[in-house]
């Protein structure tokens, strides 16, 4: 079938719509008309290739949709099933699927590719050559053939445009906060950028009864709604966030500190780490350039003060058991959605969407279909 896409044909260049031919769906494939997708820093990050991926390629991967074509071998989904599209999909059956860490799925070694999982083939043409997919996925299109595995279901109560958001930035943040910082009732915290993912993690601070949390961001508009949020006080900077933690703790500083910024560079680590109170925990949610190999870390005051440093993938979520749960927070008004969206945009607009992503103009963009 033929449909449309935004896609990247080198870096540093903008995204072009372009006319697509969408293959059939093959074994354990499903076709999903898309509601919505997200604006997410990841795809910026490939544009300019602080993510490695192939070339050409059409962008997106937080989407949400109904599926309206399955083929062979699908078994969990069907016509008319709504999904929510998973930037790392989940197979189920390897050593941390089977422990319960399926963000850590063997899949990720090959999520990157932009190539179906079943046979390594293309699903996507533009004039005449094949295109890669995003994470698999491709959500800068209304119409896309994916692996079931890369697909979640959802009830059919859940708005789709909003449900968008949980595919990647909401779930990444809200677990930065409960599952991998592992903030707990009464704790004292630092969010260190608060866009898409930051202001999820701020969220999820929230839900797990901080008294405190502390809003990093260089832009007053994305401090304003984290406020909004759940944050309980908003600075510009980190080394305005020293003073104003030593005085909130009495000099004890945070108990946990999250890092989401778009990119992560070695010389933001260490003050996280001053941030930080004696066997406290940091967690690093943000990208880094392939190339970037060392960081700043004052060793003595790691090890003698006990403290933890932290990875995050996915916000350490199950995605199959997580994302209903983070919907059903929605539900309850527990988790807020439609207060990060600040603007919709056609396909067509997507890169005035990142430019006004990127100037801080926006906290989360949606391009509706």
């Amino acid at each position: 079938m033929k449909s449309r896409a935004a896609v990247l044909w080198a870096p540093h260049t903008p995204w072009v719509i372009e006319e697509t031919e969408l293959d059939d769906a093959q074994f354990g494939e499903v076709r999903i008309r898309l509601t919505a997708t997200g604006l997410c820093h990841s795809d910026d990050h490939a544009q300019k290739g602080d993510m490695i991926t192939g070339l050409p390629l059409i962008g997106g991967h937080e989407g949400a949709g109904v599926v309206d074509a399955v083929g062979p071998g699908v078994r969990r989904l069907a016509p008319g099933d709504h999904v929510v599209t998973c930037f790392m999909p989940a197979c189920g059956h390897c050593r941390w699927c089977a422990q319960g860490l399926s963000q850590l799925c063997d899949y990720g070694a090959v999520v990157m590719s932009g190539l179906p999982i079943s046979d390594g083939k293309a699903r996507v043409h533009v004039r005449g050559q094949d295109v890669y997919q995003m994470s698999l996925l491709g959500t800068f299109a209304p119409d896309i053939v994916v692996h079931e595995d890369s697909c979640v279901k959802i009830d059919d109560d859940i708005p789709l445009d909003l449900a968008a958001l949980v595919g990647c930035g909401v779930t990444t943040g809200f677990g930065a906060a409960v599952m991998r910082a592992r903030v707990e009732p009464g704790d004292v915290v630092v969010v260190v950028g608060t866009g898409g993912v930051g202001s999820s993690a701020v969220q999820g601070a929230r839900i797990a009864g901080a008294r405190t949390i502390v809003a990093v961001d260089p832009f007053e508009f994305r401090r304003t709604q984290a406020m909004v949020l759940g944050a309980t006080h908003a600075v510009a900077s980190v080394e305005d966030a020293g003073p104003l933690v030593r005085e909130l703790t009495r000099g004890v500083m945070a108990d946990k500190t999250i890092l989401t910024v778009s990119l992560m560079t070695g010389d933001m680590i260490q003050p996280l780490l001053s941030l930080t109170r004696k066997g406290g925990r940091v967690c690093l949610t943000s990208v880094a350039n392939p190339e970037t190999r060392t960081a700043d870390v004052l060793l003595k005051e790691l090890v003698l003060s006990q403290k933890e440093l932290v990875g995050n993938v996915y916000g350490g979520a199950n995605a199959h058991s997580d994302i209903p749960r983070i919907l059903a927070l929605y539900r309850a008004g527990l988790i807020k959605l439609k207060e990060l969206v600040t603007r919709t945009y056609e396909l067509d607009q997507v890169n005035e969407g990142y430019d006004d992503l990127l100037n801080g103009r926006i906290m989360r963009g949606l391009i509706r279909f």
